[in-house]
C-alpha cells in the first residue's frame, strides 16, 4: 500500500539576504530573496531611509557585501549625518570602497523637463558604481522624487525605471527601492510603481493612535516565497537602527520544567503546593492598596535570599517610594542593590513607546542576568497604547520571560475597590501560568483583605479565600474566609478556577 504524504509542498529554495532587522528576517523566512527587487513603501517619517541604510550596513559590516546607495532626495552628505546616530560610519565605508553613492538628488527645484528623455545616463552611472565596488546590494531612495521631478510623462518614467530595475537584477544585485505613500492604509505607493517593478512589497507605517505614534512593518507581497502575514511593531533606536518586536514570528517552543521557587511568603508557598514554577509568569490582580507591590517585594526578596538576582521595573512609584515601602515591611532594597543582587528601574510609561519598553526590559535582562523579574504594573503601561498594541506587548513579554526561564511576576490594578476583571487582567490572563487575586472584603462594619489563587497551570493549589494582614514584617495569611461574599466577579464558581 502506497503511503500518502500529507505534507504541503516545499517552497522553491531561494537564497536569502539578511536585512539586519532580525525579527523582520524571521517574517520572510530568513531574509529577502537574493537578486530580486523589493519595494519599501511608507509615509514621510515612517523609517524608509533607515531601513534601506540598515540593509546596506548589515551587508557591509556582517557579511562583507559592498553596496550602492542611489539617492534621489537627500544629498550623500545629509544621509551621512542623519544616519550617524544609528552607529553607521558611512564616511569610513566610502573611504574603504565598501559603499558607493550615486547622487541623483535634484539641484534645482524649479527645473522643468521639456521633451523626451531617458535615464540611460543614470543607469550607466549606477552600473559603473556597482561594478567598481563589486556591490551585492543596492538601494534607490526615494524613487517617488524621480516621478515628482520628471512630471512630463509618468508612463515614460515607469518604463525607464523598469529598465533600470531589470538591468540591476541582471547584474545579480539585490535591489531595495523606497517609495512614498499618501496615507498609512491607502495605495502602496504614490505612483503605483509596485505594479510593474516589484517582486516583493514591504509597508512601513507610523500611524497616530490616541495621540501617540505606533510604528509597524508589514510584508504585503513576497513573490515565490512564504512569509508571515500581518503587522508587527518596531522602533528606531540609537546605535542600532530599526528594531522590530518579534511577535508574529514567535513560536511556542520554550521548555517547561518542574523546579519550583519560593514566592517569598511561606504561607503563599503552601497555597501553591511549594511555590511558583521557575519558568512561569504570575499575574497579581487587585484594587489599589490591596498589597500587589508588597507581594512583588516578597517575591523579589525571596529570590535574593535564595542567592538569585532580581529585577524590578516600576511604572507607578519612584525608587524612593519603593525603597521606603520595602523598608516599612522589613526589606532592605538598598542593601540588595549594593550587593549586586537587585536592580530597580523606575520610569513613567509615557516616557517611551511600548516596543521601547519591551526592548528596554530585554536589554536589562541581557545585561543584568536576573533569575526573577517583577513588573509593577501592567495597568500603567496599558494607558499608553491601543488594545492591539498592548496585547502584542504582553505576548512578546511573557514569551521572552518563559524562553529565558525567568520567574516572572506582573501586577494589574482593578479600577473597582472590590475587584472584578481589569482590562489588563483580561488581556494577560490566558498568557500567564498563575493568577493571584487580591480583594477587599467587607464584613459587618470592618474592611478586610482577601487572597485567592485563581489559577496555577500544571499544579494543584489551595482554592480557598484567605484573609491576610499587613504589618512591619509584610504580609501574613490567615484562616479561610468561609462566609466571604462573592467578591471575585463569579470566578469562584468557574470550573476553570478549580
Amino acid at each position: 500500500m502506497t503511503a500518502v504524504n500529507n505534507e504541503p509542498p516545499a517552497d522553491p529554495v531561494l537564497e536569502r539576504v539578511k536585512t539586519g532587522v532580525e525579527a523582520f528576517d524571521d517574517l520572510v523566512m530568513g531574509g529577502l530573496p537574493r537578486g530580486r527587487t523589493t519595494i519599501v513603501g511608507g509615509t514621510p517619517g515612517s523609517g524608509k531611509t533607515v531601513f534601506a541604510t540598515q540593509f546596506l550596513a548589515h551587508g557591509i559590516t556582517e557579511l562583507d557585501e559592498p553596496g550602492v546607495f542611489v539617492t534621489f532626495e537627500e544629498s550623500p552628505e545629509e544621509i551621512e549625518v542623519n544616519m550617524a546616530s544609528f552607529g553607521w560610519d558611512i564616511r569610513r565605508w566610502k573611504n574603504v570602497a565598501k559603499l558607493a553613492f550615486v547622487d541623483a538628488s535634484p539641484r534645482d527645484s524649479d527645473q522643468i523637463v521639456v521633451g523626451d528623455f531617458d535615464l540611460a545616463g543614470l543607469l550607466a552611472r549606477i552600473l559603473h558604481a556597482a561594478r567598481s565596488a563589486k556591490a551585492k546590494r543596492i538601494v534607490l531612495d526615494s524613487i517617488t522624487q524621480l516621478f515628482d521631478h520628471f512630471i512630463a510623462d509618468q508612463a515614460l518614467v515607469r518604463r525607464e525605471l523598469l529598465r533600470i530595475a531589470t538591468a540591476l537584477k541582471g547584474e545579480g544585485l539585490t535591489v531595495l527601492i523606497t517609495a512614498e505613500r499618501n496615507s498609512e492604509y491607502g495605495e502602496i505607493s504614490r505612483h503605483r510603481i509596485e505594479e510593474f517593478v516589484a517582486d516583493n512589497v514591504v509597508i512601513l507605517r507610523n500611524a497616530l493612535d490616541r495621540e501617540r505614534r505606533r510604528r509597524t512593518i508589514e510584508v504585503l507581497k513576497m513573490r515565490g516565497s512564504r512569509h508571515v502575514e500581518g503587522e508587527i511593531p518596531f522602533t528606531l533606536m540609537s546605535e542600532q537602527g530599526m528594531v522590530a518586536v518579534p511577535l508574529s514570528s514567535l513560536r511556542l517552543e520554550q521548555q517547561s520544567g518542574t523546579k519550583r521557587v519560593t514566592s517569598g511568603n511561606p504561607e503563599l508557598d503552601a497555597m501553591t503546593s511549594g511555590g511558583f514554577f521557575r519558568d512561569s509568569v504570575t499575574l497579581v490582580s487587585g484594587a489599589t492598596g490591596t498589597g500587589k507591590t508588597l507581594l512583588a517585594t516578597h517575591f523579589l526578596a525571596g529570590g535574593v535570599a535564595a542567592g538569585e538576582r532580581a529585577l524590578l521595573v516600576g511604572y507607578e512609584e519612584s525608587r524612593g517610594q519603593l525603597f521606603r515601602n520595602a523598608r516599612s515591611w522589613g526589606v532592605d532594597f538598598e542593601a540588595m542593590e549594593r550587593d549586586g543582587r537587585l536592580k530597580v528601574i523606575c520610569l513613567y510609561p509615557e516616557a517611551q513607546s511600548l516596543p521601547d519598553h519591551l526592548l528596554m526590559i530585554r536589554e536589562l535582562v541581557e545585561e543584568f542576568g536576573p533569575q526573577r523579574l517583577a513588573i509593577d504594573s501592567l495597568s500603567a503601561l496599558e494607558r499608553i497604547a491601543p488594545e492591539t498594541g498592548f496585547r502584542e506587548f504582553l505576548i512578546s513579554l511573557t514569551s521572552f520571560i518563559k524562553k529565558r526561564e525567568i520567574a516572572g511576576l506582573c501586577s494589574a490594578t482593578d479600577k473597582s475597590l472590590i475587584g472584578g476583571h481589569s482590562a489588563s487582567e483580561q488581556h494577560i490572563s490566558t498568557l500567564t501560568d498563575s493568577i493571584i487575586l487580591l480583594r477587599y472584603i467587607q464584613k459587618v462594619d470592618a474592611l478586610h483583605r482577601g487572597l485567592m489563587v485563581l489559577k496555577m497551570r500544571g499544579s494543584d493549589h489551595d482554592k480557598q479565600i484567605r484573609r491576610f494582614t499587613i504589618d512591619g514584617s509584610g504580609m501574613h495569611l490567615g484562616e479561610p474566609l468561609h462566609d466571604a461574599p462573592d467578591i471575585f466577579g463569579g470566578a469562584i464558581g468557574d470550573s476553570s478556577a478549580k
